[in-house]
């Protein structure tokens, strides 16, 4: 008995050791598990905006190199490069284009790869007179008609994605136009995400990050026959193209999987780790072949799943804990009934013992005295017994009290989890101030994010082309909706005039709420700079038409500005601010619903736009 009980009790401790654990692990696992579930949803939202933010900044070029071929001078050019005077005024107009789209740089190359016209021909180091027969972006404009590419210019060094297409008359190309843009912007947007993002081409380099540091790295080791090629097409102008040192650690379905990035120490500081374990989740960008790529960090991930599995394993452990506590009541109350049949069968025998020697005068002195003997004896064994109830009744109320206990213990367990997975990086840095600054940033970031977003998704929807009754008031609602961070910032005063009741049109609303946004937002340009704006908007029925005015208190529009106010590429506004299509685009979307746009100063200074539109014959109930 004395070498079984402690060997029981050290059964039980290890069974008690093993079940927390156990306990522990299960949490673990569970609790990463649906931490990279929940990552790999968010990922997905933000590998969705950030792929559509990309396809929107290439989209806006994509048109311009098929403008040059309206272009008679360029035509001319490419099928006579040597004529006399025709070279420069080519460049001129280039140069003159390039600085209202804000590209890097636009030329023309005729068919045998020589640069006959050059944006930048003003400059010591520009492509005019320049073979580019062997770039792959001029190969596939001529076999296919349009190039696409990204690369590293062999003249100034500076990366950016070219937009080649065949230019030509209708019997044969006479030539390529190549526009060549800059995704810096772009980058720079994403260098604020949440999560790191990087773009990389067919052949596993990165071309586009929010980690400068990450760029012109490959994600997959390059042989020696691949780096002879890009030698020879200069893609990459002889970069070194390093391994970013991306180590793929599991993969996981839907293209996701866990890879850990070492850090080589020369890393920019950045607002996100850059180093460690990642969830990597990677979409192909469509009519491109690069592969978006966005890394979830996992620090957060596991730091809440280390703390569900240490509260896991304490409540395992605190449930154990109570049932070797009630194990060793049940023992105690076992031992405590023994001694009280031990106590009553001594006083039992005491009593029978008692009996014979009183019946017993007879008996000698010694007997009495040995009988007075053993009576104090069992007494003192009486008084032992009595003190072994009064210890397992303080275990009884120990017992009783491990309730309250655990209750106590409940609380600070949970403000403990709720902590740490909050302020536990920061208060590792001891830095208070800037755990309570980031705090109020994320709720007024997340407010005003969840703000714009809806905004921008009602108005960016895909419009589905068929005229409806529209309230032009609601119209007017939507578009200042849209601009709202816009009216802010310039701190114009909206006046609003509606004449009876809000008349109802018959158009594309959301192509007239595009109108309405292009509108105001021209006028606010016209009045940047003033200490009060004001921005004049009125809505009314007019001669069987509906009538809406834009009103700005601007400088008003100059003899030359109304002369040429709808056509395409004028623009009153600096270089490189916009590509004058708002207005031309406009006045299409209004005749194409049956309506006029024109443009005049009103009497009182300023001008003034107005969009006139059919009525609606039978207007439908609008809630």
């Amino acid at each position: 008995m004395p070498v079984r009980r402690p060997l029981r009790q050290l059964l039980l401790f290890l069974l008690w050791l093993a079940l927390t654990g156990l306990s522990g692990w299960l949490a673990l696992q569970l609790a990463q598990r649906v931490g990279i579930a929940e990552l790999r949803a968010t990922g997905m939202h933000r590998l969705e905006l950030y792929g559509a933010s990309l396809q929107r900044e290439i989209g806006k070029y994509a048109f311009l190199p098929g403008v040059l071929e309206l272009e008679g001078d360029v035509l001319d050019l490419l099928q006579a490069p040597d004529t006399p005077g025709l070279a420069g005024k080519v460049n001129a107009y280039l140069e003159q284009l390039n600085d209202r789209a804000g590209t890097l740089s636009i030329y023309v190359i005729t068919t045998q790869g020589r640069v006959v016209a050059a944006s930048n021909w003003r400059r010591a180091d520009s492509y005019f007179g320049e073979n580019l027969a062997f770039r792959p972006y001029f190969r596939d404009a001529l076999d296919t008609g349009s190039g696409r590419f990204f690369g590293i210019g062999t003249t100034r060094g500076e990366p950016g994605y070219y937009l080649a297409t065949a230019l030509g008359n209708s019997h044969h190309t006479v030539g390529v136009a190549v526009v060549k843009v800059s995704l810096d912007q772009l980058e720079q947007s994403w260098s604020t995400v949440e999560a790191p993002v990087l773009v990389s081409d067919e052949h596993g380099v990165v071309i586009l990050s929010s980690v400068s540091d990450w760029k012109f790295r490959a994600l997959l080791p390059l042989d020696a026959a691949m780096r002879e090629a890009f030698d020879a097409s200069l893609q990459y102008n002889r970069r070194p193209l390093q391994p970013l040192g991306l180590q793929s650690m599991r993969e996981l379905d839907q293209g996701a999987r866990l890879v850990r990035l070492r850090g080589d120490g020369a890393t920019t500081a950045s607002v996100y780790p850059v180093s460690g374990r990642f969830l990597a989740q990677s979409r192909p960008l469509s009519d491109t072949p690069w592969t978006l790529t966005v890394l979830s960090h996992l620090e957060q991930v596991d730091q809440i799943a280390q703390s569900r599995a240490l509260v896991a394993a304490i409540g395992a452990a605190f449930v154990g804990l109570l049932g070797l506590l009630y194990n060793e009541r049940r023992r105690h109350l076992r031992d405590r009934l023994a001694a009280r049949e031990a106590l009553q069968a001594a006083h039992d025998e005491l009593e029978r013992k008692v009996t014979q020697r009183t019946a017993d005068l007879s008996s000698a002195n010694q007997l009495l005295q040995d009988e007075v003997a053993e009576r104090i004896r069992a007494e003192a064994t009486l008084r032992a017994a009595q003190d072994e109830l009064v210890q397992a009744g303080k275990l009884a109320v120990i017992g009783q009290l491990s309730t309250g206990i655990a209750h106590e213990l409940n609380q600070p367990l949970t403000a403990l989890r709720t902590l740490s997975g909050n302020s536990q990086r920061f208060l590792e840095r001891g830095d208070l101030d800037t755990t309570r600054v980031n705090l109020q940033r994320m709720a007024q970031l997340a407010d005003r994010m969840g703000r714009i977003t809806g905004q921008l998704r009602n108005f960016a929807r895909k419009s589905s082309g068929a005229p409806q009754a529209v309230p032009l008031s609601r119209a007017l609602d939507n578009a200042l909706s849209v601009l709202e961070p816009r009216v802010a910032e310039t701190g114009a005063e909206i006046l609003r005039q509606t004449d009876g009741a809000d008349p109802v049109a018959w158009c594309d609303g959301n192509r007239i709420e595009q109108v309405l946004v292009n509108l105001i937002n021209n006028s606010l340009d016209a009045m940047r700079g003033q200490s009060a704006p004001q921005l004049e908007l009125a809505c009314a029925e007019v001669d069987g038409a509906a009538l809406v005015t834009v009103r700005d208190h601007g400088p008003g529009l100059s003899e030359a500005a109304q002369q040429h106010l709808f056509q395409p590429f004028f623009t009153t506004k600096e270089a490189g601010v916009g590509l004058g299509l708002g207005l031309a685009l406009s006045a299409g979307i209004v005749r194409e619903c049956g309506g006029t746009l024109t443009g005049t100063n009103h009497p009182e200074g300023g001008a003034v736009f107005t969009l006139r539109l059919p009525l609606a014959t039978s207007p439908p109930h609008i809630p």
